[in-house]
């Protein structure tokens, strides 16, 4: 990783090229690339949190000034126990994946020697923007060394500090392994976003980590493709036949394990027939852990009757704006959920299922969205009808990342319809390319009165099934052997 004050065009022709010899290292290579980064960081950690307190430090004072939000504070706060063991830990079981490149993933005989397959690749060059979170310079640097991509990184001003440090470690333990090091950048130069954004023709694929209004701008000033998610506003549906001990459990970790995080919950869909008996302990149990309750008139009135009476003033009306808020603090929406009318097939109504989800598919932000219920046919429906990129039965929207995933870290969650959904990690950095291996056939040859097609589908790992003779057949055993011995 190189610190650098180029301009951003020569970042971005740095990068191409970086990436063009980063995509064919081997995985051998690559891994030790991640080795090293992970034994760098480890000895320097004290170098990297004395830095992050200099960090934390001016983002106190900005946040007491009223210029930056405590959420983004706690973002930024490496030396919350165990954030710094978990950003190593997540370098290593990205190591320890499966290459996601150079992997057959759809094979067709078209005729006799004559072979089409699809070959996943790396995308290329990213650009990652984002907002304090320093561990995402470790983690994108793992992802994208492991997939064979470059990245140009571009972080915020709130903690330039960490960035430098870790980038400085990153760049030194690159320099002693075959990755150029052009392949990963940290953008110093102030005011270049814009300019990095026109650079189409060199970056592949942009991904912005940070707030709404970051996202926003990024998508309106770029032709590059964008991939990732502007809010965090995910529901938790909580249905009547649902365990109160469950329902607790839950919803608690989803609103109070991390209020600052993309996937904690802001919404609590309440089923009405639940209103007085398994909501009054839920919300009893938010409110010791010092969760302002945000209740809709009948959610209020249920709740006034069942709480103690020194809770109640912990209550607060809901307005229609909370349904479309992200919070990112310990503060969570609560509404009713009861048959609704039909706006789309007069004198029917919508059962509670079908206004819950469609409230969800209006107001959420597609990023990770949950029933809580015991019958399986309800979740289902609701899994097939909820349109967001996690939908979860009985467990917490926490639960939405790489690392819990099994990707070992994550670039980032998409919302997207595109490529890649939900938390993105090595398979979303990667993309096809169609290989055709041949013997001098052409397309004139085929069609009306000349050769037709085989279209044989073929499966995945038959490569002898077409090598044309023992020489070709030796050299995919041996290719194939040292793909596994790396």
């Amino acid at each position: 990783m190189s610190l650098t004050n180029a301009t951003p065009l020569e970042v971005a022709q740095a990068a191409r090229l970086g990436s063009r010899k980063l995509a064919v290292l081997s995985t051998k290579e690559r891994n030790a690339a991640l080795t090293a980064i992970h034994k760098a960081l480890a000895e320097g950690k004290d170098e990297v949190l004395a830095a992050n307190v200099k960090d934390l430090e001016a983002a106190e004072k900005a946040a007491a000034d009223g210029k930056l939000s405590q959420s983004l504070v706690k973002r930024l706060d490496l030396g919350k126990k165990g954030k710094y063991e978990d950003m190593l830990q997540g370098i290593l079981d990205v190591r320890d994946l499966e290459d996601p490149i150079n992997k057959i993933t759809a094979r067709t005989l078209l005729d006799t020697d004559l072979t089409l397959e699809r070959v996943t690749c790396p995308i290329g060059v990213l650009l990652i923007i984002f907002e304090a979170r320093p561990e995402v310079i470790a983690n994108i640097s793992a992802l994208a060394l492991k997939s064979g991509n470059a990245a140009i990184l571009k972080g915020g001003k709130e903690s330039v500090f960490s960035f430098q440090a870790i980038s400085r470690i990153i760049s030194r333990a690159l320099s002693t392994t075959a990755v150029p090091s052009d392949c990963l950048q940290l953008v110093e130069t102030h005011d270049v976003i814009k300019d990095l954004l026109m650079l189409d023709q060199y970056i592949d694929l942009c991904i912005p980590r940070g707030g709404n209004k970051l996202v926003r701008t990024v998508k309106d000033n770029t032709a590059i493709p964008v991939l990732g998610h502007a809010d965090g506003i995910c529901c938790i549906y909580l249905r009547a036949d649902c365990a109160v001990d469950m329902a607790v459990k839950v919803i608690v970790d989803a609103k109070c394990s991390y209020p600052a995080g993309c996937n904690a919950v802001e919404q609590l869909l309440v089923d009405e027939d639940a209103l007085s008996t398994v909501l009054p302990a839920v919300a009893t149990a938010l409110l010791e852990k010092g969760v302002t309750l945000c209740c809709d008139e009948p959610s209020l009135s249920a709740l006034k009757g069942k709480l103690d009476q020194h809770s109640i003033p912990l209550l607060q009306e809901a307005t229609e704006e909370d349904y479309s808020t992200e919070f990112l603090d310990l503060k969570l929406a609560i509404k009713t959920i009861r048959p609704t009318p039909s706006s789309t097939s007069p004198n029917t109504e919508l059962s509670p299922l079908e206004t819950a989800i469609t409230h969800i598919n209006t107001h959420s932000s597609h990023h990770t969205d949950c029933i809580l219920t015991t019958s399986a046919s309800t979740a289902e429906a609701f899994i097939a009808g909820v349109d967001s990129s996690s939908v979860y039965w009985n467990t917490s929207t926490r639960m939405a990342d790489g690392q819990r995933y099994g990707f070992g870290t994550e670039v980032g969650i998409s919302t997207n319809k595109i490529h890649s959904r939900g938390p993105v990690g090595l398979d979303g950095l990667t993309i096809y390319k169609w290989v055709i291996r041949g013997n001098g056939q052409v397309s004139a040859e085929y069609g009306a009165g000349g050769k037709q097609w085989k279209h044989e589908k073929l499966a995945v790992g038959d490569e002898e099934w077409t090598a044309r003779n023992e020489e070709e057949r030796e050299a995919l055993r041996k290719f194939r052997e040292g793909k596994k011995a790396e």
